[in-house]
């Protein structure tokens, strides 16, 4: 199945702890496809970028057989920029720059090539401009999974219900879904969220793993403890990424599939937290994803005699 991801290709500044960065390749979009494309699931983005986008890096997509036809490049615009500074937990991080640039502007032109995508990805963009794909879309996704964050729940309410009762997977943290619900238990909240739409509610919960919520269902998995953390920008997204791609290549959207796709989702989410942006997910292998699996297999399988 092919995959379109609807989402910001950017420019970040990061500082962390362990180091700082200038410009690097940012957005969404990029890590979600650049982990669909460890699996090699074929897929494509819908976004925009300024004139001074790099031609190298649309190149190092493309290479990697992501469809970047549905990129829209406005010369005499800039592409969108984030800067921020993690502390010391790397869990909390301050904004020091946003510079939305062309993307304040984005009317999402989705390509022939990617009219059939049956697994449509939307970032985290505002619902307006997400429900707007869903309109332009000539034929139904098969599995909508969509990314918001509590900047649309304070001042899109209306429309970012209107975009969640067309979702099928909703995949936030946990912070958001307490907002998003009104309840502080996660399960109650995730049973508040059912009612709004999706059928699936995945909570995320940092270094502390995630959640899956199904009809009464739940599946929990940790995060894989690791020896480097350098910079964890771009995690969540390369976990949707994971999860997203997974689905797509096995055409299977069942619970017991959603949560093997979870776990592709948080080992991908596991390399990119090793360098600075996307430097360490543009290295990873298949083989290397396989390895990481069993790792998670490792670190959760046990058996108790009673």
């Amino acid at each position: 199945m092919k995959l379109l991801v609807v989402g910001s290709v950017a420019f970040d500044a990061i500082e962390t702890p362990f180091g700082k960065t200038d410009k690097i390749l940012g957005g969404a979009a990029t890590y979600i496809t650049l982990a669909s494309s460890v699996l090699g699931v074929e897929s494509g983005i819908v976004s925009v970028v300024g004139g001074d986008f790099p031609q190298a890096d649309l190149d190092m997509l493309s290479n990697r057989k992501i469809n970047i036809e549905g990129i829209e490049i406005v010369k005499e615009g800039k592409t969108f920029f984030w800067s921020g500074k993690y502390h010391n937990d790397l869990n909390s991080r301050d904004t020091l720059v946003t510079e939305v640039n062309v993307l304040e502007h984005f009317d999402p032109k989705i390509p022939d090539s990617m009219q059939d995508a049956e697994v449509l990805l939307l970032g985290n963009l505002h619902p307006g401009v997400q429900l707007s794909v869903l309109e332009k879309m000539k034929n139904k996704p098969k599995l909508v999974i969509l990314d918001t964050m509590n900047f649309w729940m304070d001042s899109a309410w209306g429309i970012l219900m209107e975009m969640i009762a067309k979702t099928d997977v909703i995949s936030i943290n946990d912070e958001e879904a307490r907002q998003l619900s009104g309840e502080y238990s996660l399960v109650k909240a995730a049973q508040k969220i059912h009612t709004l739409g999706p059928k699936y509610v995945i909570i995320k919960k940092g270094e502390h793993g995630a959640l899956l919520f199904h009809e009464g269902k739940i599946f929990s998995i940790p995060a894989l403890p690791l020896e480097v953390v350098f910079d964890p920008t771009g995690a969540g997204d390369t976990f949707a990424g994971g999860f997203g791609a997974h689905l797509a290549k096995t055409g299977d959207f069942s619970f017991e599939n959603m949560k093997a796709a979870i776990i592709v989702g948080s080992a991908m989410a596991s390399f990119t937290v090793e360098k600075f942006g996307t430097e360490r997910l543009e290295t990873v292998t298949n083989e290397d994803l396989k390895n990481r699996i069993n790792d998670f297999k490792n670190l959760t399988s046990f058996e108790v005699a009673l």
